[in-house]
């Protein structure tokens, strides 16, 4: 029985508690679509503009606000994660610019529970390993992303 813990932190204090309960539930649904079969953790952060450009700058040398990062503990590890029975492993964090989310639900015309959930599920992609650095794999990263948002009835 997988006990995946989805760590849920708003330090915007701008998010209800049932849109951070679905942000939760759609990475849960990833986790599980992914066939991920061990105990996990994954952290999800919702911060404002200058905290991201903040991280941004620090970790990618980019000195300017972006909608999500992800941060994978096991990046690069090619040898299988060291795992305590009863205790997930933890995959990594995913950091939500809620500014930017709902300039980007604006933009692309749908509302922000579509927006922060597609941010989180890219964000959670991006700590297994996905990447959208080929045309390949962008569509195959793009296309689970869909699959995952459908499965809660999150259309475009």
């Amino acid at each position: 029985m997988n006990n995946n813990q989805i760590g849920l932190i708003d330090e915007t204090n701008e998010l209800s508690e049932e849109m951070m309960n679905l942000v939760g539930n759609v990475v849960s649904t990833a986790i599980t679509v992914e066939g991920i079969n061990r105990n996990v953790e994954v952290s999800i952060t919702f911060v404002d503009d200058e905290r991201i450009q903040e991280l941004n700058k620090e970790y990618r040398m980019k000195d300017q606000p972006t909608d999500v990062l992800s941060f994978a503990l096991n990046e690069g590890d090619e040898d299988e994660p060291f795992v305590t029975e009863g205790i997930p492993e933890l995959l990594g964090d995913v950091i939500i610019s809620v500014p930017r989310a709902v300039d980007q639900a604006k933009e692309y015309g749908h509302d922000l529970k579509r927006e922060l959930c597609f941010l989180a599920v890219h964000g959670f992609l991006h700590l297994i390993g996905y990447d959208h650095d080929t045309e390949d794999r962008e569509k195959k990263m793009f296309n689970k992303q869909e699959e995952i948002l459908q499965k809660h009835g999150i259309k475009k």
